[in-house]
């Protein structure tokens, strides 16, 4: 079997959807029965095969492996901020493309906004969640969670600010460490003015699936976004999703989902969260929609979609 090499940006112990899913991955693989060591970056060590995370960050790991070993595979995977930023600011992002025998995106709409050749060279790998928890909110109130870090591209205050737009008792509480002091400060300055808006900080993976599993909705407010995982876990546990009409929400939920709202619009967000409170018939069109999703981010779909994107790349050696 192979050696494989998977390089991602994000530490080892750090919150963050690149390490989850390179973590997920070499487990697939080494059920497969490869050799597979998860680094920062790759320096040399062997291996028969590269599979980075991240176009531009991971660019000098990829030229590095391609110029050391010309003939042997590699393999790209794109990020939001590779698809929606960095494939059109940085020249070495669109050379760890041209450089890569293969491509991977988290969903489907990704593929629309590749070049031709690039797309030909790309796969879809929808990445899963396997919940230990079933879709269980409180009776006593309404309650809203958010999930992710706090950074610009999740545009992370939608929801505390569309609280202003929505009337009765209601639990917004929002998940994700904070990347910067300002974010930190912003969020203490949001719980001072409502109440009804909660910033817990960042939590374990157990600790924010039950947090997901105990909310009426989950919403996804991203300005830029590769595939959200916490979309998968949200579809798996069947909690519903009100997302921003942006493209790697609809590549995840799909063109007709009827739980979008338009980008940094707290009002229309308002105006969906108070629908879902009080409409039992949009409440279960939400789940239908959803449920159709949900056997895209099952783990065995996930590692035959990896297996699908490696396929007839691991029999190449230099």
């Amino acid at each position: 079997m192979a050696r494989i090499s998977i390089v991602t940006p994000a530490r080892a112990g750090t919150r963050n959807g690149n390490r989850h899913t390179a973590g997920r991955w070499a487990k697939f693989l080494r059920g497969a029965g490869h050799r597979v060591a998860v680094r920062t970056q790759w320096d040399g060590e062997p291996c028969d095969l590269l599979l980075a995370l991240h176009a531009y960050r991971s660019r000098a790991s990829i030229a590095g492996f391609r110029k050391r070993h010309p003939d042997r595979p590699l393999v790209v995977t794109l990020t939001g901020t590779d698809i929606y930023r960095d494939l059109q600011r940085y020249r070495e992002a669109r050379q760890s493309l041209r450089m890569a025998d293969r491509l991977i995106v988290l969903q489907e709409d990704a593929l629309r906004l590749l070049d031709s050749n690039s797309r030909k060279k790309a796969r879809v790998v929808h990445q899963s969640a396997d919940p230990f928890t079933r879709h269980s909110p409180p009776a006593d109130r309404f309650r809203v969670a958010v999930v992710g870090h706090l950074r610009q591209e999740k545009d992370p205050f939608r929801t505390a600010l569309a609280l202003a737009h929505v009337k009765g008792d209601i639990d917004v509480v929002q998940i994700g460490d904070a990347l910067s002091p300002e974010y930190s400060r912003q969020a203490k300055a949001l719980m001072r003015r409502d109440h009804r808006y909660r910033w817990v900080g960042g939590r374990t993976h157990p600790q924010t699936m039950k947090w997901i599993a105990h909310s009426h909705v989950l919403v996804v407010s991203s300005a830029m976004e590769g595939g959200a995982n916490v979309i998968s876990e949200a579809a798996r546990i069947g909690t519903p999703v009100l997302a921003s009409r942006m493209s790697g929400n609809i590549g995840m939920l799909g063109r007709g989902y009827p739980g979008y709202f338009p980008l940094f619009d707290e009002r229309r967000l308002a105006r969906l969260i108070a629908r879902l409170r009080e409409d039992p018939d949009f409440r279960r069109r939400l789940t239908r929609a959803l449920a159709v999703r949900r056997r895209l981010f099952t783990p065995a779909a996930e590692r035959a979609a990896l297996s699908n994107a490696l396929r007839g790349l691991l029999g190449r050696r230099a």
